[in-house]
């Protein structure tokens, strides 16, 4: 189980350079992405094709990563990386706790900019 996701506003700013206005632009893209980048993941699963997985991991990665959710990124990455060598053992228990991962993040931003 990975670690209840808490934002850190400040790390965030620091490697946005401490511009706010970036920050708020990047929390508004992740929110209204949030259901699409999700789909795309499901769809991904389903599909079967692991190039098409690996991209979605691949993206949701550098998303949560934005937001210092180092562990939610690192699930994305464990998928994107066996995704990539075509060995997606229990990718659908990954699919699953990565899907949680980012309502989770985007629950906690909602709340943060009281969205």
């Amino acid at each position: 189980m990975l670690t209840p996701f808490i934002i850190d506003k400040a790390a965030i700013l620091e490697r946005l350079g401490g511009d706010e206005e970036i920050y708020a632009m990047m929390l508004e893209m992740f929110l209204n992405d949030v259901a699409g980048n999700s789909a795309a993941l499901r769809t991904a699963a389903a599909s079967g094709q692991a190039a098409q997985l690996q991209r979605e991991a691949h993206t949701l990665k550098g998303l949560l990563a934005t937001f210092s959710d180092d562990a939610g990124s690192a699930l994305a990455y464990t998928l994107e990386q066996q995704a990539r060598r075509g060995e997606v053992v229990d990718g659908e228990a990954q699919v699953t706790a990565l899907l949680a991962r980012i309502d989770e993040v985007a629950a906690v931003l909602r709340q943060a900019s009281g969205r």
